[in-house]
């Protein structure tokens, strides 16, 4: 059988800050072709990983390959291949959502009549055309999510790192950018996302890693790593330690 590629892998990755290290020690290898879920709890070191994959955190030490290519040795030639979708707050708030979308394709060296048309039939095909006046700073939250997937799309990458990608929007365009996903993977991309949102990654990914306090503490496919008849949610619960029963106040 022949071995898939691996679209990221990871190495003994740390990133310290002060005396803290959000992710020790991090080993993570993530196939080409897959839909790969990123979990954790709040501040397990999530964002911080994946900030340092779409090179905006530079690592204290350890090693990253994207595509075959070291990062940051190769880093121009891995951001031209790869897709991200970020925190909202990184959009442009004084452009229009098919000015942002146009601009991206135009750093990512498409021309100009390419990039705008690209842009126009993104910003369609992400329901978006109704609010194409308003600028960004206007839009909501599931907006900007919608806006910033759409820009990330413009240039037909391999690979695409998606920090909360659901977050904030709502059920119409949730199943909207999850059919897109979707098809991005069935044509050979690689998808690795984070979310809090279990019941999304359940029904979208293959392959799971859970990180807590800075370190993997599971990962595999999700069908291995369940118990049973568990949940996701329950697996996440039983590895990450919080399965004990809170006591609410008694005036509560």
């Amino acid at each position: 059988m022949t071995e898939v590629p691996s679209a990221i892998v990871v190495r003994d990755l740390r990133k310290v800050y002060g005396a803290k290290a959000a992710v020790d020690g991090l080993n993570l290898i993530v196939p080409q072709g897959c839909f790969f879920g990123f979990l954790g709890p709040n501040g397990a070191g999530k964002t911080t990983t994946i900030r340092m994959l779409m090179g905006l955190a530079p690592p204290t030490s350890g090693t990253i390959e994207l595509l075959g290519l070291p990062m940051p040795a190769r880093e121009v030639e891995i951001k031209s291949r790869i897709g991200v979708v970020p925190d909202e707050s990184l959009l442009f708030d004084h452009l229009t959502g098919p000015e942002y979308v146009e601009f991206v394709g135009r750093m990512y060296r498409l021309p100009r009549g390419v990039a705008r048309e690209r842009a126009r039939e993104l910003i369609a095909l992400f329901e978006l055309d109704n609010s194409s006046r308003k600028l960004i700073g206007e839009y909501s939250k599931g907006m900007r999510k919608r806006v910033a997937m759409a820009a990330s799309l413009i240039h037909r990458p391999q690979l695409f790192l998606m920090d909360e990608p659901f977050e904030g929007v709502d059920a119409v365009g949730a199943r909207l950018m999850k059919d897109i996903l979707i098809d991005q993977v069935r044509q050979g991309a690689t998808i690795f996302l984070t979310s809090h949102v279990l019941e999304v990654v359940e029904r979208l990914c293959e392959r799971i890693a859970i990180i807590h306090d800075g370190k993997i503490v599971t990962e595999g496919n999700i069908s291995e790593l369940r118990s049973g008849s568990e949940s996701l949610e329950d697996l996440f619960v039983r590895v990450v330690g919080a399965d004990r029963i809170a006591e609410s106040p008694a005036w509560l």
